[in-house]
């Protein structure tokens, strides 16, 4: 099951200074999230991030008290027995955890993201397999173009007006999905003349 959670001025620490690690924390960042890593040694990637102030790095192995006041955790290490190590604390602790490896020793898993503006589109496979979720994302993208962001701006704005109207909602759900197809019949259209 998929679930959007807003990490936006949220704590997360991210055990693992890896390539996992760095594809995890670049998602976190760019959703706002306050972000610390801990590993005995990070990429380049992640300690150029640490240099310009866009997260902190703890050197050294996992500790439990790493989790203190952490609103997720991820496991990114190249150890599937602390990644395991980790989601009991983090379990215990009654936090969310994602775990890169094993994937099914967490409780979360990252989706593959499709961003058009505010439209987001998740592919998830539970963490069963990435790839494929990576590969739906693509072949999704050749379909959902840049141009369904003007779509979702327009549909923002006649919400907007329809809740400020004082209409039922039922009525202002029906106006907005009347548009929304309409909206994307042309632009359709418009795809198949070009």
């Amino acid at each position: 099951m998929l679930l959007n959670v807003n990490v936006s001025e949220k704590t997360v620490v991210v055990i693992g200074g890896g390539k996992v690690a760095h594809r995890k924390v670049e998602v976190l960042l760019a959703a706002g999230a306050g972000v610390r890593v801990v590993a005995p040694d990070v990429l380049d990637k992640i300690e150029a991030l640490a240099q310009q102030g866009k997260l902190a790095v703890r050197y050294g192995h996992y500790e439990a008290s790493d989790l203190e006041g952490m609103f997720l955790v991820v496991a990114a290490t190249d150890d599937a027995g602390v990644n395991r190590q980790i989601a009991v604390d983090a379990g215990s602790l009654g936090k969310m955890v994602c775990v890169a490896d094993p994937s099914e020793a967490g409780n979360c898993s990252f989706p593959a993201v499709l961003r058009r503006g505010n439209l987001e589109i998740g592919f998830s496979t539970g963490g069963c397999c990435p790839s494929l979720a990576v590969e739906l994302r693509e072949l999704v993208g050749t379909l959902i173009t840049e141009e369904y962001e003007a779509v979702v701006n327009q549909l923002t704005k006649e919400r907007e007006k329809l809740l400020t109207e004082g209409n039922p909602s039922t009525y202002n759900a029906q106006a907005i999905r009347s548009l929304a197809r309409r909206l994307i019949s042309e632009l359709n259209e418009r795809k198949d003349t070009a």
